[in-house]
């Protein structure tokens, strides 16, 4: 294995700070935190990302390509260097319901471009959906995305081994985050399904055993490659499902 990547959204500051600590303290294999940009939030992913380097080396804030005007010079670069943030998650964007906020007609391929020009110190990161179209289409978009300058990508998470180890064998030569995320209730799933046109194994069940089950399944297969792996635990106890998931190692 080469590294594993914990996903923590920024309610507030303090219970932000609180978490990542505690994280760091009982399961210091984890060494890269991932921040997403969440528009229910009013914390951004950048300004959670000075509280983080203080506990992880690498930290991984995700920014929305629509949120900003890319024909005006782009201020988060110089913000970035200011605060030793050295790996960004670039994506293009959903567009905010009811459309409350200004966004642009921008890809994430344009931002990638930006950032590898203007700080190529800086690792770039880029989504891989393994559920938005097809095989040949999504190995085609990654490949766009990394000739636009992304060092490696982080995954959607997925529920089947299967699927998975498929992935895993056509991405060997890629720098690639294999996203796992627990599913403990059935709205979840349909969520997932209907929405993001995930794919569940027939023996799915959304327990805590299950889960934690499938997530060694998944490491021991992502580390069959000496790859990394991306946990999300979604508004769930993340140190009681981190717990479970770890306890065999």
């Amino acid at each position: 294995m080469k590294n594993i990547s914990i996903e923590i959204a920024p309610r507030t500051f303090e219970q932000f700070e609180r978490d990542i600590a505690a994280i760091r303290k009982d399961f210091p294999d984890i060494d890269v935190l991932n921040i997403p940009d969440l528009l229910d939030f009013e914390i951004r992913s950048w300004d959670a990302a000075r509280i983080g380097v203080k506990y992880f080396e690498n930290v991984v804030p995700h920014i929305r390509a629509i949120d900003f005007n890319l024909r005006e010079p782009f201020k988060l670069i110089p913000y970035f260097k200011k605060h030793k943030i050295n790996s960004v998650l670039i994506v293009t964007g959903d567009k905010p319901q009811g459309m409350t906020r200004m966004v642009y007609r921008n890809s994430c391929l344009e931002l990638i471009r930006i950032f590898k020009k203007e700080a190529p110190e800086i690792k770039i990161y880029a989504a891989l959906d393994q559920y938005r179209s097809s095989f040949r289409q999504e190995l085609d978009y990654i490949e766009d995305k990394r000739v636009a300058g992304a060092d490696g990508f982080f995954t959607q998470p997925f529920f089947d081994v299967r699927l998975l180890e498929i992935y895993l064998d056509l991405l060997k030569d890629y720098t690639v985050f294999w996203g796992i995320s627990p599913v403990l209730k059935e709205t979840m799933k349909n969520y997932w399904e209907s929405k993001n046109n995930a794919f569940f194994p027939p023996d799915f069940q959304p327990t805590m055993e299950w889960n934690a089950n499938f997530a060694r399944r998944a490491i021991k297969s992502i580390s069959a490659y000496n790859s990394s792996v991306y946990l999300m635990p979604i508004n769930i106890n993340t140190m009681n499902y981190l717990g479970q998931v770890f306890k065999e190692r």
